[in-house]
């Protein structure tokens, strides 16, 4: 099941929130975790099991690191007893199938008969409940947080719906108090409901409008200068679109059941610096890995060279992280490879106005990194490298002339549009301004979120499906 499918906006969603309302406030956690196990069971069944086995293991094991205190020689085993399970289940899960087939290419090399495997499924949302886990595990560790006790806490915590499948990455620490006790009011229902539909909207009018140009793009074999930067700057912005708009989506969701989620986006394309750039994008993701993975690797403790190797490292296994291919690996090669030049450069990351020269850079290499993040394979990134930078042909080719729409133009435009209006004013506006937003009256900007809303309800009825492009990682 997904947030952009009519069985969630008017059978599951309506049902749910009714009972939860309708429940007394103990009860509301259990009703919480069960609508949670339903919701991820409507994928499949079986992986329920994996799901709710993993959560068993990790307050287990939460149980036994607390018990033996902070930072103890104890306490350090079952952290990396704990640790190592997961990573083993999230490790056959995600990449057993591409361990399996880069072995039989040296294999075959060989002359060897190659390995065989039966094709291993993906559990959808793995990544992210064995984050979740392995942050929490941690935290006790570390003493940011006590063990809990609280089973049912604990598993509506790894499984609460509106996060599960796509994010955010969240931390039990955040949220445990508002698991305790959490405020429900018509103004914060309001706001989901307001959230909610702002993120609909940017993944049902705007990504799946611009999925269908990038795609295209991406499967010529031939393409031109014009059709490879077309698909290049459609994928930027439906990636965008796609991923900030379920993420809107999950934070609104959370708002009408009394939870308040942190931000995950921050206007991420006006940014003037690769580093600037992962402090706006996937702000959860971000900040899991620096807390996390680069500190444990020693941050910029024990030298210059030592610092840079960690922030590669970093970006490299978190680019593995969303998946087993090589481009992955690649692109997050690529951000780490940035993240270190700018260090040792000493770039200012937090600047106070908007660099035209150093936001065109940056925006550039995002762009570049997106194509090999999208690409199937490192033969369909060349193609398109080859073509954006021969800078021959900025002509569309007939075929992408042909299937090209005025819709589709107009909606890449709007994005853009989008972006750089909402970039200047939360971002660049000065703050002796007038906000832009007051231009617009608050009954007038909600009740064309409800028209918008209601057209976006129409095209996915049309479409009968929208599956999010993070629900593969």
């Amino acid at each position: 099941m997904v947030f952009s499918s009519n069985v969630f906006l008017f059978l599951f969603l309506p049902v749910f929130l009714a009972l939860y309302y309708l429940s007394g406030l103990r009860y509301r956690n259990l009703l919480l975790l069960l609508a949670s196990y339903v919701f991820y069971a409507w994928w499949r069944v079986d992986f329920l099991a994996l799901f709710a086995a993993v959560t068993l293991w990790n307050y287990w094991i939460g149980l036994k690191v607390g018990a033996c205190g902070v930072r103890t020689r104890s306490a350090q085993r079952w952290l990396l007893l704990g640790v190592a399970l997961d990573l083993g289940v999230l490790g056959y899960f995600k990449y057993a199938n591409f361990g399996v087939d880069s072995l039989n290419v040296i294999v075959a090399s060989l002359g060897l008969q190659p390995f065989i495997l039966t094709h291993v499924l993906l559990p959808i949302g793995i990544s992210f409940y064995i984050f979740e886990s392995i942050s929490y595990i941690i935290d006790v560790y570390r003493g940011d947080t006590p063990a809990t006790r609280n089973l049912i806490d604990f598993a509506a915590f790894v499984a609460i719906f509106p996060h599960l499948i796509a994010g955010p990455v969240l931390r039990f620490r955040d949220l445990a108090e508002q698991f305790n006790s959490r405020t429900h009011t018509l103004d914060k229902f309001a706001e989901g409901c307001t959230r909610f539909m702002q993120g609909f909207i940017k993944k049902v009018c705007i990504a799946d409008t611009l999925a269908t140009v990038a795609d295209h793009a991406f499967a010529l074999a031939s393409p031109s200068t014009g059709d490879a930067w077309l698909g290049a700057l459609a994928y930027t912005a439906q990636l965008y679109f796609d991923f900030s708009g379920y993420s809107d989506m999950a934070i609104g969701l959370g708002l009408m059941m009394g939870f308040r989620f942190m931000e995950n986006f921050k206007q991420p394309y006006v940014s003037q610096s690769i580093t600037e750039f992962w402090r706006r994008w996937h702000i959860s993701l971000s900040t899991w890995l620096r807390d996390y993975l680069y500190i444990t690797l020693g941050g910029n403790r024990g030298g210059t060279f030592k610092t840079y190797r960690n922030l590669f490292l970093t970006m490299l296994l978190g680019g593995l992280w969303h998946g087993a291919n090589i481009t992955y690996i690649l692109w997050g090669a690529w951000h780490g490879l940035w993240l270190a030049i700018e260090k040792a450069m000493g770039i200012d990351t937090r600047p106070k106005g908007l660099n035209p020269l150093r936001w065109a850079l940056t925006f550039l290499l995002v762009v570049t990194g997106w194509v090999t993040f999208r690409a199937e394979d490192l033969h369909v990134a060349g193609r398109m490298y080859r073509a954006m930078f021969s800078l021959s042909d900025w002509h569309f080719s007939e075929l992408t002339a042909a299937s090209l729409t005025g819709l589709q133009v107009a909606t890449l435009i709007v994005a853009y549009l989008t972006l750089a209006f909402f970039g200047w004013r939360d971002v660049y506006r000065p703050a002796d301004r007038a906000p832009v937003s007051g231009v617009v009256q608050p009954v007038t900007a909600h009740a064309l979120v409800l028209l918008l809303f209601s057209a976006a309800i129409l095209k996915l009825s049309a479409q009968s499906f929208s599956p999010f492009l993070y629900f593969q990682f």
